[in-house]
């Protein structure tokens, strides 16, 4: 639904005074969603009568988010954002290519060729993020050159091209949610080990399914410098559990609440280990202690971290 001038058409019985000068944020839009059509119907009467708003019906677009509502499901993608963006920055007659970001590629931050105008490169990027709303493919890719604005060279330009051209051929792509009788939430972790070539930090990345389809994912640089594998490996499970404890409370809010452990997949293990083990040995006694929160999640089995080979990871 669409409100005509927001929150001025609300019927006000008290004086209001605002400092000046002032800065005024209308919102406009309003999205509402409910298994009951009873309740949406009610809703929408009741929005009508207090505000003047018009029904536009079933969402197709929403914050450059496409939204097509079948019978097999809801598919969300970002089809008419992406091909914008290509055309924007004449990249729509490029060739496509199959992954975003080139195996082991490792970026510096004075990296080679000539410096390029901070403008020419903050803008894409720019447009970039907003596309990994609903494209986790291009998660990583994109967190890494955007390490880079500050002062860009040639080397990172290119590899922010190149995330243009893996769009390029895959401006259809997108995730169907499909319906799941039974949804249990479950999270994969993966991370390299001092992949930052500056900083020798590590670059963890962690994503949750619920059901059918990933609906929740995060790929950053870790705060912190891994002495190990393990370590590295450890602090990203314990960052996904941290995510876990949160998404259950949401999902026992919207009256699906997880009765048994959440499982996170981890291909370490030695870090899982870790997780049950409460003994502190010599690769493990100099990590944080924040980061042993995941053994009491585990401990009280609101958490249960399993062995996924590399391979299937």
């Amino acid at each position: 639904m669409d409100v005509k001038s927001a929150f001025l058409n609300g019927e006000l019985e008290e004086e209001v005074y605002v400092d000046q000068p002032a800065v005024c944020l209308y919102v406009d839009d309003l999205i509402f969603t409910s298994n009951s059509s009873d309740m949406i119907n009610k809703f929408r009467e009741d929005m009508v009568k207090e505000f003047e708003m018009t029904d536009l019906g079933l969402m197709p677009y929403f914050l450059v988010i496409e939204v097509q509502q079948t019978e097999r499901g809801i598919f969300i993608n970002q089809q008419r954002y992406a091909d914008r963006i290509l055309k924007r920055f004449k990249m729509d007659n490029c060739n496509p290519i199959l992954t975003p970001v080139q195996e082991r590629l490792k970026l510096k931050k004075y990296g080679s060729g000539e410096l390029v105008n901070p403008t020419d490169y903050k803008c894409p990027l720019g447009c970039l993020r907003y596309l990994t709303a609903k494209r986790p493919d291009i998660r990583y890719a994109v967190g890494l050159v955007s390490r880079f604005m500050e002062s860009p060279r040639q080397s990172h330009l290119q590899a922010a091209k190149c995330i243009l051209k893996y769009v390029k051929g895959t401006t259809s792509m997108g995730i169907l949610y499909t319906v799941s009788e039974e949804p249990k939430l479950v999270g994969y972790t993966d991370s390299d080990w001092a992949g930052d070539t500056e900083g020798r930090k590590s670059t963890p990345g962690y994503a949750f399914h619920l059901g059918t389809r990933f609906f929740s994912w995060s790929s950053k640089k870790q705060q912190v410098v891994a002495l190990s594998t393990t370590e590295a490996e450890y602090i990203v499970v314990g960052n996904c559990a941290t995510q876990a404890v949160w998404l259950r409370m949401m999902l026992k809010y919207l009256f699906h609440e997880q009765v048994t452990p959440t499982t996170i997949i981890c291909d370490n293990n030695s870090s899982i280990s870790l997780t049950k083990n409460p003994v502190l040995h010599g690769r493990s006694k100099h990590i944080d202690i924040k980061y042993y929160y995941i053994r009491e999640l585990v401990s009280n089995k609101e958490i249960a971290v399993e062995f996924c080979e590399s391979e299937n990871q």
